[in-house]
């Protein structure tokens, strides 16, 4: 392969998955995310320098074009200046990423905010695959401007909902500093199903009972489940759902989970999935594109940088992925000689924990077949894992179970 023939098909790809977008557009966003995932940086710099010597092309000139599509319309060249708007990519992201998906019909999306210093905020939903989670839609905002997140929530929930087939189960989750009657009743109406952790202070009063009670007295012990309708709360802020809670191994104390399954459709393990978010903040900084590095002050220009994050996280944890795929579920792939990775790496399917992250494990493969000049993958077939299921209880015999693995 010679050296650019890589990035051609790349751009190729991207422009296919992002129909909407300008040619430029689509063609600086491939270079961007490229970048990024062989350099395993997202610095306009070292982007550049890579591209720049990779291309034969002059460094200046990349880093003029990396950074005019990341700013606004009335700072780039030319008079046909187009400004990027980062939330038309939501939705072709989200059906890039469900174009691959196999053949489950089920997805979890996870809620969560995240931090770079004093400088932003970045309030994201991500895809959770694997014990990782792919970004598909994000607000950034000032870290130190007071607001409400109301809106930035339901705007992002309102616009993904087109992703996703309307006969797809899909999961939402989210941690206890965020769950909100009116984000419960939005998914809700999306067609979605909430699973939000809620604080262990909190009351309840189960179907049938005419009493209140301290979420803490349902659950006692390591290992016990309980589940069941009710309302949850008190006085204007009651809510009548269903309540999944359980203690697990390992944990300070039980997991309290709302959602609106019936009690016999859910499981509280599901709840565990909401950490894998924390794994994809892990590899947009330091354990993969050194967001923390970057010298960017303006929201809406870091929310361009994040799209290309996004990109590149897709990739090389696809990538990744495709060595844990059975053998029978490799028609579609064009690694040829995925077999042999798998043995050289000693990667298997039989529950153990990962040595290494798919989202690190995709990036040498690429790292490796580009420096052997073999051809470079595209994104590859994903194939998501059964959710996890509550180990049984056994008090009489006292046993303590695992908790369903939601780390690596």
């Amino acid at each position: 392969m010679n050296r650019t023939q890589a990035l051609s098909e790349w751009k190729l790809e991207v422009s296919s998955r992002m129909p909407h977008l300008s040619k430029p557009q689509a063609v600086v966003l491939a270079l961007w995310s490229f970048g990024i995932v062989f350099t395993r940086s997202c610095g306009r710099v070292t982007v550049a320098t890579f591209l720049a010597l990779l291309l034969g092309r002059k460094r200046d000139a990349v880093e003029q074009q990396l950074y005019e599509w990341c700013v606004e319309a009335r700072r780039k060249r030319g008079s046909k200046r187009h400004e990027l708007d980062v939330t038309s990519c939501f939705v072709p992201l989200l059906r890039w990423m469900i174009s691959m998906w196999g053949d489950s019909l089920q997805i979890a999306l996870t809620l969560d905010a995240t931090t770079l210093s004093t400088r932003f905020a970045i309030l994201v939903v991500s895809v959770v695959y694997r014990g990782n989670a792919i970004p598909v839609a994000w607000t950034i905002v000032p870290a130190t401007e007071k607001r409400a997140w109301r809106r930035d929530w339901l705007r992002m929930l309102r616009l993904l909902r087109p992703g996703i087939p309307s006969d797809w189960t899909v999961l939402v989750l989210s941690d206890r500093g965020l769950y909100a009657r009116w984000l419960f009743g939005r998914i809700v109406r999306l067609g979605w199903h909430p699973f939000m952790r809620i604080k262990a202070g909190s009351t309840f009063r189960p179907a049938g009972k005419a009493t209140w009670v301290k979420l803490r007295t349902l659950v006692t012990a390591i290992g016990q489940t309980w589940q069941g309708r009710g309302t949850c709360f008190q006085g204007e802020a009651k809510l009548t759902c269903t309540l999944v809670a359980w203690w697990g191994e390992g944990y300070e104390e039980p997991w309290f989970v709302i959602t609106d399954f019936d009690p016999e459709a859910c499981d509280v393990a599901w709840y565990g999935l909401r950490t894998w978010c924390e794994q994809g903040f892990k590899c947009t900084k330091r354990g993969g594109w050194q967001w923390q590095q970057t010298q960017m002050t303006d929201p809406e220009r870091a929310a361009r940088l994040w799209l290309a994050m996004a990109v590149a996280s897709l990739w090389t944890i696809s990538v990744g992925s495709a060595l844990e795929v059975p053998a029978d579920g490799e028609t579609d792939l064009d690694l040829g000689d995925l077999p042999e990775l798998r043995a050289l790496l000693g990667t298997t399917r039989t529950g153990r924990p990962r040595r290494i992250r798919l989202f690190r494990l995709g990036w040498i493969v690429l790292l490796v077949r580009a420096l052997n000049h073999q051809s470079i993958p595209m994104p590859q077939r994903l194939s998501p894992e059964p959710w996890p299921t509550t180990p049984p209880y056994h008090p009489e015999r006292n046993e303590r179970h695992d908790a369903p693995s939601a780390r690596e």
